[in-house]
């Protein structure tokens, strides 16, 4: 058994009593407990890697097989298909089997799909293996934001979910910047390779190292826990158990629960979020170099432009965390979107030098990716232990249908060549919607 087994087994076999001596520990960062958020986190630092490469590729990758855009959009849907089917099939299997083993599994997914992505023959090759990668992504996402919710002392959780987001926008950047570095001495097909295999680095060490979830024992013993339990602290002695506790039987779909009357009204508020913010974090995301060019800013800069965005992602998302640990979470969300809907207005209505551009850019970073992000430890409160890994992959997997639509109707209302406020006006409705629903949310504290 490994380190991280022997600590979870001695964790779950006997914690302080919540109110009784020793109950302390339970508001400080333990050992693991800040080793599986700066795992998660890095993890989740190479599934933004994983997923822009393809967009940073892609024009080399065009030219060496002749591919029209339509179908280079296809290339970059085939990972979103991938996380729906991550997020709605697999992810779930997390509160049945555990969240330790799906995330491993995640990462094998993951790091076959880039493998397979490098050795691809063809396009249908190419489409199958980001979708293999982005069943990865979203089954990996789902669980562990679990795992980092049920680990964190309970007043640093929504801190230590949205930090773990805030590893996606972290890998994107750097994979932008060394993939511009990297495409004048290497292949595509090289740099495919490399992530591929810098993924599966991760497996082994995740092997080691990676509790799992104390709370989901609990709760396979009967006796699951209303709040994260976080008890690791002490040296690291105990002998292994011979046999963890068997799955439970599924008592009924997962939709039945969390669409029951417990949980209904928190469930539906929360996908409408969830959607409507893919909606348009997508569509910035895909579209932002091009429109800073629209907003008058030359090629070169708009590139830079989608570099510093998510620059302003990772200050915005560990900003609203922090914030959310000392304040109340959804009307930091609310506020956070309502505010980057009025800045996309500015930005797509107002002319403005290039540095106003850019500093606007950075600002739509932090309000629109740091209020999406707040969502995540949002509906980790939402949903008890027993459902939560699959409220979450249903929440993601859902939403991911926005993700496809939103960079759509960008380019559909691109191609009317209407004046560019009228995107954004367009852009700034979902934004409202989603802060509506977020506010909506009853956030139950489990």
């Amino acid at each position: 058994m490994t380190t991280a087994e022997h600590a979870t087994h001695r964790a779950a076999k006997s914690p302080p009593a919540p109110n009784g001596p020793g109950s302390e520990k339970t508001e400080q960062w333990s050992r693991l407990s800040l080793l599986v958020v700066g795992l998660c986190f890095i993890i989740n630092a190479v599934d933004g890697m994983n997923v822009f490469l393809m967009s940073y590729l892609a024009p080399s990758i065009a030219r060496d097989w002749a591919l029209s855009p339509t179908t280079l959009g296809e290339l970059f849907s085939a990972a979103l298909v991938g996380m729906a089917i991550g997020g709605l099939i697999i992810a779930p299997l997390g509160d049945r089997y555990g969240r330790r083993p799906l995330i491993l599994s995640s990462l094998l997914m993951m790091s076959a799909g880039m493998l397979l992505s490098g050795f691809a023959a063809s396009v249908v090759a190419l489409l199958l293996a980001r979708v293999l990668v982005g069943m990865g992504i979203g089954t990996v996402l789902a669980c562990m934001t679990a795992l980092v919710a049920e680990f964190a002392p309970p007043h640093r959780r929504n801190f230590s979910v949205g930090l773990l987001q805030a590893g996606y926008p972290i890998g994107a950047t750097a994979t932008g910047f060394v993939t511009a570095w990297a495409l004048a001495h290497h292949s595509w097909r090289g740099i495919l390779l490399f992530s591929g295999f810098g993924s599966l680095v991760l497996f082994p060490i995740g092997l080691l190292l990676l509790p799992e979830s104390v709370a989901f024992l609990e709760h396979l013993r009967g006796g699951a826990s209303p709040e994260p339990l976080n008890y690791m602290n002490h040296p690291l002695d105990e002998p292994s158990p011979k046999t963890l506790p068997s799955p439970k039987p599924r008592e009924k779909h997962v939709l039945s629960r969390l669409l029951g009357k417990s949980l209904r009204h928190d469930t539906l508020f929360l996908w409408s979020a969830i959607f409507f913010g893919y909606m348009v974090l997508y569509s910035i995301v895909s579209w932002i170099p091009k429109l800073a060019i629209d907003a008058g800013l030359d090629p070169k800069a708009g590139i830079f432009a989608g570099a510093v965005y998510n620059i302003g992602a990772f200050a915005g998302t560990v900003v609203l965390s922090r914030l959310a640990d000392s304040a109340s979470l959804k009307p930091l969300i609310a506020s956070f979107l309502l505010t980057a809907a009025a800045l996309l207005i500015v930005f797509g209505g107002v002319k403005m030098p290039v540095g106003a551009v850019l500093l606007t850019a950075i600002a739509i970073g932090i309000t629109l990716q740091g209020g999406f992000n707040g969502i995540y430890p949002l509906a980790a409160c939402v949903y008890p232990v027993e459902v939560r890994s699959s409220g979450l992959g249903w929440a993601m997997g859902l939403g991911r249908a926005g993700a496809v639509i939103g960079p759509m109707m960008a380019g559909y209302i691109l191609s009317l060549h209407l004046p560019l406020i009228a995107l954004f006006l367009v852009l700034a409705i979902p934004l409202v919607i989603a802060a509506l629903s977020a506010v909506s949310i009853r956030q139950l504290t489990h």
